[in-house]
């Protein structure tokens, strides 16, 4: 569910976020210090030789809408729209210990980070670091940054390997199979919007690869990790 304040509020910018490749800005919606957001202006995206310029914030966005079909809701909602810079993607900001990433949260958190593995592999997820998985308050993991997914060719570069050759949980499964349906219709024609054809049809396969095959699958081709790591 998308919070109005989010597609429509006014977006103030705060100040860049450090670490980012790409021009990312903390935002205050509607002056409210309480509701913050993440802004990734189109503009400021960094261009690349294997990702269409211009369309990271798009990918953004379509990892929120696959994410919500699936019914897993680890990535914060996140919206295209006009700022301050520009279209771009907004998504709700998470507040977070930063001492916490993937490497150390994975005892205490193997389902979540087995559902996140799992979405990485759905979308082809091209750079899932160990600090893309947050902790909030609450306890709850979220992940991040996913401009660089949704490539037709094998691409997925994660510190998340440690379930290569597991069986896929049931819960899973039927994540993924309900992705499946909603892949044909709503969330599919939202990703129309977001994606090109031959994109939403390599999700497709992988989506049904996975229901065939029911594990963990090992690297493929390429680079395995992102660069750098956390």
């Amino acid at each position: 569910m998308i919070p109005s304040e989010l597609a429509e509020g006014e977006l103030e910018i705060l100040g860049l976020l450090p670490a980012s490749s790409n021009y990312t800005f903390l935002a205050r919606l509607d002056g409210d210090d309480s509701t913050l957001a993440v802004y990734k202006p189109r503009r400021g995206e960094t261009p690349l030789w294997d990702f269409p310029s211009g369309t990271l914030c798009q990918r953004e966005v379509a990892a929120y809408l696959v994410d919500s079909a699936a019914g897993w809701r680890h990535v914060p909602p996140t919206v295209l729209r006009d700022g301050p810079l520009g279209p771009g993607a907004v998504q709700r900001f998470v507040e977070h210990d930063p001492a916490f990433n993937a490497f150390n949260l994975a005892p205490d958190h193997e389902t979540e980070l087995k559902q996140i593995a799992l979405f990485d592999l759905v979308v082809n997820n091209a750079d899932r670091k160990a600090g893309h998985v947050l902790r909030d308050a609450g306890g709850r993991l979220w992940g991040v940054d996913h401009g660089l997914c949704f490539h037709t060719e094998p691409k997925l570069r994660t510190v998340l390997w440690d379930y290569v050759g597991n069986p896929i949980p049931d819960d899973g499964l039927t994540a993924v199979d309900r992705l499946c349906g909603a892949l044909w219709g709503d969330a599919g024609d939202q990703l129309t919007k977001l994606l090109f054809p031959e994109e939403i049809d390599c999700l497709r396969h992988r989506a049904e690869t996975i229901l065939r095959e029911k594990v963990f699958p090992p690297p493929g081709p390429g680079r395995p990790y992102p660069w750098p790591p956390i």
